[in-house]
């Protein structure tokens, strides 16, 4: 099992392909943190499962939307600046799928 990493650890690695973008992308995870927030609730106060579902595929599709911007933002600040183009492809590649199976 992986464990989570700590961002304090000096084994993360750092960049800043995304700094343009940091404040959108963290505006809108906090907008689906209360997002995820209200769907706790409508659980607790047994609301319609429907509607339940209305709320998590607005919680799925606003993920997908800052993942694909992310990956947009590592093409342009890390593939194509990355001294190992072949290495940064492959990441990318696998990066990619793993995207790709957990948002479809």
């Amino acid at each position: 099992m992986e464990e989570l990493v700590r961002a304090s650890d000096p084994a993360v690695r750092r960049v800043d392909s995304y700094r343009h973008d940091k404040e959108r992308i963290l505006a809108r995870l906090r907008r689906m943190e209360g997002q995820v927030r209200g769907v706790q609730r409508m659980v607790e106060e047994d609301r319609y499962c429907v509607d339940i579902l209305t709320q998590l595929s607005s919680i799925i599709a606003a993920a997908r939307s800052i993942g694909l911007l992310l990956l947009e933002d590592h093409i342009r600040g890390c593939v194509l600046q990355a001294e190992d183009k072949e290495a940064a492809i492959q990441e990318l590649s696998d990066a990619i799928e793993r995207f790709t199976r957990s948002v479809s």
